[in-house]
């Protein structure tokens, strides 16, 4: 008998599985949502209210979108909720902007700073940039890679060169150097979510891999036993590990390339093969799978 039961078991969650993976996507591969953002804590960077600085936002987004990502503006995002013109913000103050936004979800936050060297000498001004950019998952806080870009040898500019001619020639040199960083990080960003090589057809898979806080309340321990069985076998599953476990509580960490909707999705399909009622929330990069439970009336 236990053999039998143990085979219909089997059964029923490959059967479970295989209506998982017939699901069709609602964005194969797809790509993250980007967003540029300054940074000018150090008293050395060019602050966030100088053109020099518009001029490297508006280059750095140009080149991310040819290379085929979407990408948000912060101040269009961040108008109606959030403080605007702050300068020497922290890396603390970015990346809780980054992930507070919700008019539009934000993957990846392209995080630069632009250092400038001005040397006056007797016969001329040296001009010379430095950009530093780096990638970062907002949702899991991991670094996707960075780079650093600057002049291969200083502007000359004239030895009565005031503030607003140091601005123009150090923002035309700052503006080319954004551009290269542009491609560099689309590079490595693309590589991070291979949409073209990565992606099956209708299968939600490819794309940048994502990670989850999956934490399900008032579940058995069998029932736990069983929702681990389908967590791993969803479409686009990398890997997971517990972070806490108890009786009726149970918390992983979960990484998919597959998009937040299509495993909101599964994670509601599980709960009808379990057979349970449920309530799933998700927020950030955050699921709450929380029991129903039902107390039985004695007939």
């Amino acid at each position: 008998m236990q053999s039998i039961k143990a085979i219909m078991t089997a059964g029923a969650i490959a059967m479970g599985i295989s209506s998982f993976a017939a699901i069709p996507a609602a964005f194969a591969g797809e790509q993250p949502n980007v967003m540029i953002m300054g940074e000018d804590a150090d008293k050395d960077t060019v602050p966030r209210n100088s053109r020099v600085f518009k001029r490297v936002v508006d280059a750095l987004a140009n080149e991310l979108h040819n290379e085929g990502f979407d990408v948000y503006d912060e101040v269009s995002l961040t108008m109606d909720d959030f403080a605007q013109g702050r300068t020497r913000r922290t890396d603390v103050e970015i990346i809780d902007i980054a992930r507070s936004v919700k008019t539009a979800p934000i993957d990846v936050a392209t995080i630069f700073a632009i250092y400038p060297k001005i040397k006056k000498t007797a016969y001329t001004t040296k001009v010379e940039a430095r950009i530093t950019g780096r990638l970062l998952n907002v949702k899991s806080g991991q670094r996707l890679g960075n780079f650093e870009v600057m002049s291969a040898m200083p502007d000359n500019a004239p030895v009565e060169c005031d503030r607003e001619c140091i601005l123009e020639v150090f923002g035309d040199n700052a503006k080319i150097l954004a551009q290269d960083l542009g491609v560099v990080l689309a590079t490595k960003l693309d590589a991070q979510s291979p949409v073209s090589g990565g992606a099956a057809m209708g299968t939600g898979e490819g794309g940048m891999s994502m990670a989850y806080s999956l934490t399900f309340s008032g579940f058995s321990p069998d029932e736990i036993t069983s929702i681990e069985e389908y967590i791993v076998a969803f479409s686009g599953y990398h890997h997971h590990r517990p972070l806490s476990s108890s009786m009726r509580t149970n918390e992983y960490w979960y990484e998919t390339n597959s998009e937040s909707a299509r495993l909101n999705r599964n994670l509601r399909r599980m709960m009808d093969h379990l057979g349970v009622q449920g309530r799933v929330v998700f927020a950030g990069n955050k699921f709450s799978v929380e029991k129903i439970a039902t107390v039985r009336k004695q007939r």
